[in-house]
């Protein structure tokens, strides 16, 4: 038997459009409350008291009124129903309708019986279904929850492959005057379903990469989960415009899938290179729940993937501006070329442009056998910077082997060479240095344009020796840490902390790019960008040796995308390990989650200093 749902209430624009004689009737409802009064008030919203006379109107709102009731176990209800008019316009129309319920005793369910068969019956999904379906013996019943129930199963046997389930017994017998619901309700999922052959259509990239990258194979139990996490791995290539994944199906009868064979939506997954805005995170093309795949002599049967690519644009183009307190007003021109062979290699370029730093960049990335975990990559680039005590130019060159492992950390092992130009305070040299490194770095994030949770760590250790031919000798070393949390739904807490230290037997020969500064934005606000370190003589900066910054700061929402923010920052740049004096900085700030992502405003004091306070400005997350 049909089972009445449960109505979900309507906010309708239509009803702007309509005359006024067509407006909803106004019911008052007493007798039952919460979700059975909010129930029939929902099943009544749409009456339209003109279209019909007393006696229809009442017995229409009785009908419907049953409908309401009866998804909620009420079987025998009463009704008394109060129909207030009012002359309008010399007509008399019902403006208000009251009904007084007497809901009347409330079926229990008296017998359940759900059951699986066939493979189902074996697997530990179907099985959790059933051990926490809401659905007991001797409770009221609620046809939503058996409703809900015949969903879950029968999404579960499409998400899982057993595309030739059916329901072999489904009813609810339900007996008003025993007060008593007995429901049966039978699954035959028939043999589950493997992968089958991998096609691929449309890619310019070697086949034997896509392959390297599946987290599945012919013969693994078919899981539609598996097919939105391989289509993503392809999105994060940026290799491909458009990726429809396919599992090709052959229609079949009288099955769940045939029955239901629009569960899936036929969406494209756009690759984050497409120009369209936003596209869904996940892609099963519509056809994949087309039908029951055939029922053929192979065992289990098989489920051929189809895959369709679109290649990306070869050459993208993109242009941003800024503004920081840090450099001020900034512009960047980016020229990306996502791949420039079969073998998938990418080539980008970037131009940086503020008053105190202009800096050009490049990387050229050549994938390995998988190429979301392994590849080479050759970064170079000039820069120059004009800030503070600190003016120099400089030139690199650096080659590196990276990894990146199942825990998300990513290992870099990397050869550099660089030329710097530079006078740091009274300090004037060219030095040309050859050193090999080797970081780590995690990112982890939800929700990347204004985190509710995340950490980020890197690890970096260089060493330079003049045995080799580099202009310096050094050991150095870096640290950074980064947390945000939440507390309920809105508070937000965000704590960094960073140290370095070199080793050098002549600090005059490392170049500022490798000398410690702190201050500013992302480190101690409250102080000009990289204003804290050493001085001379003169009150010239001359950069540090070690480094060490904190920060801690507490984040409430305001109301919608505005939050409040109270921040305390310490640090410094120093020779001498321990620091003799940290700089502190405290202040407020507030921030906005914009539609071009948040929008850092704070006001700080620093505590030595003679300055009362600064401000700083920033866009874009914390990382």
């Amino acid at each position: 038997m049909g089972t009445p749902p449960i109505k979900q209430p309507l906010i309708l624009l239509v009803l702007l459009s309509c005359s006024a004689s067509t407006q909803a009737l106004d019911t008052e409802i007493t007798g039952v409350e919460g979700e059975v009064a909010e129930n029939v008030t929902n099943y009544l919203a749409e009456l339209d008291a003109s279209e019909y006379d007393r006696n229809r109107l009442e017995a229409e709102i009785t009908q419907r009124a049953n409908e309401a009731l009866k998804a909620f176990g009420y079987y025998e209800p009463q009704f008394d129903i109060t129909l207030q008019h009012e002359e309008v316009e010399g007509e008399d129309k019902i403006e208000q309708a009251t009904i007084a319920i007497k809901p009347g005793p409330r079926v229990k369910i008296t017998v359940l019986d759900v059951g699986l068969l066939n493979d189902a019956k074996d697997d530990e999904a179907f099985q959790q279904a059933l051990d926490s379906m809401s659905l007991k013996e001797g409770q009221p019943l609620r046809h939503d929850r058996y409703d809900s129930l015949r969903s879950k199963l029968s999404t579960l046997s499409l998400e899982r492959g057993y595309f030739d389930s059916r329901f072999v017994d489904h009813r609810m017998e339900v007996r008003p005057w025993e007060e008593s619901a007995r429901i049966y309700l039978t699954l035959d999922s028939g043999e589950r379903h493997v992968f089958g052959n991998i096609d691929y259509r449309g890619s310019q990239i070697k086949e034997s990469r896509l392959r390297n990258m599946l987290n599945f194979e012919p013969g693994d139990p078919y899981l539609a989960g598996d097919l939105a996490e391989y289509n993503q791995r392809l999105g994060e290539t940026g290799w491909f415009r458009s990726i429809a994944v396919r599992p090709r199906l052959q229609q079949g009868a009288d099955t769940i899938a045939q029955a239901q064979r629009n569960w899936w939506e036929a969406v494209d997954r756009q690759s984050k290179t497409s120009p369209t805005p936003s596209p869904a995170p996940t892609l099963l093309a519509g056809d994949a729940i087309n039908a029951a795949v055939r029922a053929g002599s192979e065992r289990p049967p098989r489920v051929p993937i189809d895959i369709t690519l679109i290649p990306a644009d070869e050459d993208q183009f993109e242009v941003g501006i800024g503004y920081a307190t840090d450099v001020g007003p900034r512009t960047q021109f980016s020229w990306e070329q996502p791949w420039l062979n079969e073998d998938g290699d990418s080539l980008n370029h970037n131009l940086y442009l503020s008053g105190p730093e202009q800096e050009f960049s490049g990387e050229y990335l050549m994938p390995l056998e998988n190429p979301l975990r392994d590849r080479y990559e050759l970064l170079y680039g000039l820069k120059s910077r004009d800030l503070e005590d600190t003016q120099s130019t400089e030139a690199s060159i650096e080659f590196a082997r990276r990894w990146r492992f199942d825990n998300d950390w990513i290992q870099r092992v990397f050869f550099r060479t660089t030329y710097e130009d530079y006078t740091q305070a009274d300090q004037e040299d060219q030095v040309l240095l050859y050193y090999p490194g080797v970081s780590w770095t995690r990112t982890r994030t939800r929700n990347p344009r204004f985190p509710t949770w995340g950490d980020r760590q890197r690890l970096t250790l260089e060493v330079s020796d003049e045995i080799w031919g580099s202009g310096a000798s050094f050991v150095r070393t870096t640290f950074d840490t980064q947390w945000i949390r939440m507390w309920g739904n809105n508070t937000r807490f965000v704590g960094r902390a960073g140290v370095g230290a070199m080793s050098t037997d002549d600090f005059s020969k490392i170049p500022p790019s490798l000398r410690f500064f702190a201050g500013g934005d992302q480190s101690v606000r409250g102080y000009s960008y990289e204003s804290l370190a050493p001085e001379n003589e003169d009150g010239d900066l001359l950069g540090g040796q070690q480094l060490l910054t904190a920060s801690l700061e507490a984040q409430r929402r305001v109301t919608g995308d505005w939050w409040g923010a109270t921040f305390v920052d310490t640090g410094n740049a120093f020779n001498d390990w321990w620091p003799e004096d940290l700089a502190t900085g405290a202040g407020l700030g507030v921030r906005w989650i914009s539609p071009v992502g948040p929008i850092r405003f704070d006001v700080a004091h620093p505590f030595d200093s003679d300055d009362s306070f600064r401000l700083h400005f920033a866009i874009g997350p914390e990382f």
